[in-house]
């Protein structure tokens, strides 16, 4: 399964589901926005590291730069009218908080909850593949 996870500025929410569904799921996971940061905000880089990942290396990427490809799902993370048509057998709206500049606590609670619905993906999927 190919899953675009898609925001608005690909630094946290779609960064972290890139990462936490390529370490639980078996598919192949990429990350997107709409407006593109010029790097990953550094508390979803430490989030991520208390968790195992390593996302240091990892830079934004525009939606555009997925033009063509195909993908099973595309999840957008509530961003509403930002986040730009990206064509997929299924699209989903994930109403998530954006965390940025708020306390880091605020990005492990989205951290974890971006983790509890990759795993209820995960179920939805097995359940698409099956019928």
């Amino acid at each position: 399964m190919r899953v675009l996870f898609v925001c608005i500025h690909n630094a946290c929410r779609s960064q972290m589901s890139e990462a936490l569904f390529n370490r639980m799921a078996n598919g192949q996971a990429f990350s997107a926005g709409s407006e593109p940061a010029a790097q990953i905000d550094p508390k979803t880089v430490e989030v991520m590291k208390e968790a195992g990942i390593d996302l240091s290396g990892k830079v934004p990427h525009s939606t555009e730069y997925y033009r063509g490809q195909k993908f099973d799902y595309v999840i957008t993370m509530g961003c509403g009218d930002a986040c730009p048509f990206v064509a997929a057998k299924h699209r989903i709206d994930w109403q998530i908080p954006d965390p940025k500049g708020k306390p880091i606590e605020e990005y492990r609670k989205v951290r974890d909850m971006i983790g509890a619905k990759i795993k209820g993906l995960m179920v939805e999927m097995e359940k698409t593949e099956s019928v």
